[in-house]
């Protein structure tokens, strides 16, 4: 089982110890059920001292066994599910761009909430599961020493019946994985219901489309993989009663017209089977959640090897930014950017562009003609097919291209607003952060308390200036916006263009701004026009 195996990667000694534990904690409940079988069979009115001495020590050893493997396989567990998130985390963060765009926020959400939770709640319950199988094993072991052509008898007969109903278990497990499927494809249509619904309110038969042919299609999907997988894992349930209560009856009506029993031992073989069908029960009442944890588990170790094979050789570079740097060339940059459709791409460049430390520089051109593609070049984000990029005397690639990166502050289109100031010392810079919340118009909806935000739900010019201020105390010697003043009045619009790019510019920053503004085109130093991935003209401003 993976989810087994992954308990014991995560730590081989902690688990050989609780197995060690759990041993002796299914012993001495089994042997309590032998004493107690003993002590019926000898009843007396006084009971001798042993038994009574004896009764309590294996009480006692079963609850502190008990208790012991559970708190080391707890512990373990958490620690697991703990590395196991930080792990996929620092794996999407250290993956490349473009497969995370193609892979899709969907099916990396799910891992991280589905899957993971799937693990979380099934090593949350293999403490019990542990405790149960432990006291299943040593009843077993009891069993076969009151007579061990019974146990033979017993155990085989049931182990064959078990044993017919494996398809059962295993098309439960696949109609199970089939519903993990489901659940990405669930995902991405929960979020076009949220991020769309104006549109979708808006259009009535693109409404009914959506709902009818995509989100319902994708939830019955679901909910038929997951009704067929439980209902069959739900059936072993039924199984296990029934090859319990078979064995009771095969011990009392059958084996005896050919094996002699003594009462002590029937009735023995009675209370032990008796007492068994509640830890069974319990076992299999967990297997539905043991099995959508192993497949969550499959799924994310296919995720992970996925995202190792896509992993950026990061190199942590320990010399100082350049913050003095004087040219930015682009030299002969081609990159080809993969469509959904197959076999359809874009292809920009080849670029060459030269910038200055100092200027401000405006990126314009249509809808699809490579300026978010060419951000995205600049920045370190995608990594060029052809062509090299130099900071001054210094060629990015990737031993530096961390370290490259540090050289940014951006703000693209579809930004996200962090919940406070990441990365960012705000001890001393509360008068500058007060000054621009008021610049901004935000002072009376934000508090920054310890660099944190007091709210982000705000409208989407104000989160846009929100995120201004951030990427300004970020300090970086070059900033970037893409279409940050899509979104803002003209008073805030004019404070962008007029003031706070030419006060970068007098800092030492370059500026690049992706932009349509064509009224604030003087305020640029060049402009540079892309059309399908090509430069159309690189000019001074107007």
């Amino acid at each position: 089982m993976n989810l087994i195996k992954f308990l014991f990667r995560s730590s081989r000694r902690l688990m050989l110890t609780a197995l060690v534990i759990g041993i002796l904690s299914g012993s001495s409940s089994a042997g309590l059920i032998a004493l107690i079988s003993y002590a019926i069979a000898n009843f007396s009115v006084t009971p001798a001292l042993y038994l009574i001495v004896g009764f309590m020590g294996l009480a006692l050893t079963a609850l502190f066994t008990s208790w012991l493997v559970r708190v080391i396989l707890i512990r373990l567990s958490t620690e697991a599910v703990f590395q196991l998130q930080m792990s996929l985390s620092r794996q999407i963060l250290a993956s490349e761009l473009t497969y995370l765009e193609q892979t899709g926020s969907s099916q990396l959400l799910a891992a991280l909430t589905d899957d993971i939770q799937a693990i979380a709640d099934a090593v949350y319950i293999l403490p019990f599961l542990g405790i149960n199988l432990a006291i299943i094993t040593g009843c077993f072991v009891y069993i076969a020493w009151l007579s061990w052509q019974v146990f033979l008898i017993v155990s085989s007969l049931s182990f064959l019946t078990v044993f017919a109903f494996r398809f059962l278990l295993k098309r439960g497990r696949k109609l199970l994985r089939y519903a993990r499927e489901d659940r990405d494809l669930l995902f991405e249509d929960f979020r076009t219901l949220t991020q769309g619904i104006k549109e979708l309110k808006l259009h009535q038969q693109k409404r009914l489309d959506f709902l009818q042919e995509d989100l319902q299609n994708s939830a019955s999907r679901f909910r038929s993989h997951s009704i067929g997988g439980l209902s069959l894992l739900a059936f072993t349930d039924s199984v296990g009663k029934f090859v319990f209560f078979w064995a009771i009856g095969l011990v009392l009506f059958i084996i005896p017209y050919f094996l002699v029993l003594s009462p002590v031992t029937l009735s023995s073989y009675v209370l032990t089977y008796t007492y068994l069908l509640g830890p069974f029960e319990n076992i299999v009442n967990k297997l539905p959640i043991i099995t959508k944890a192993d497949v969550a588990l499959q799924k994310l170790q296919i995720l992970g090897l996925s995202l190792s094979n896509h992993t950026e050789e990061i190199i942590f570079n320990q010399q100082n930014f350049n913050l003095d740097w004087q040219h930015l060339k682009l030299k002969e940059i081609s990159h080809i950017y993969s469509g959904e459709i197959e076999d359809t791409h874009f292809t920009l460049g080849p670029i060459n562009l030269e910038f200055q430390a100092g200027e401000i520089v405006f990126i314009i051109g249509g809808n699809g003609s490579g300026k978010s593609t060419l951000a995205k070049i600049i920045t370190g984000l995608y990594t060029p097919d052809s062509g090299e990029i130099w900071l001054d005397q210094e060629m990015i690639n990737t031993t530096n291209r961390e370290w490259y990166r540090q050289h940014f502050a951006v703000i693209f289109s579809d930004f996200y607003l962090f919940n406070r100031l990441l990365g960012i010392d705000v001890e001393n810079i509360n008068e500058k952060i007060q000054y621009y919340l008021k610049l901004f118009n935000l002072e009376h909806k934000v508090k920054v308390n310890d660099g944190r935000f007091s709210t982000t739900a705000l409208s989407q010019g104000q989160r846009k200036r929100l995120a201004l201020l951030a990427v300004y105390l970020e300090e970086r010697s070059i900033y970037l916006f893409d279409e940050w003043a899509a979104d803002q009045d003209p008073t805030f619009k004019k404070i962008f263009y007029t003031e706070f790019l030419p006060q970068l510019k007098k800092k030492g920053k370059l500026v690049l701004a992706i932009t349509h503004d064509d009224h604030y085109f003087s305020v640029a130093d060049r402009i540079i026009k892309l059309n399908s991935g090509q430069i159309e003209y690189d000019q001074e401003g107007v």
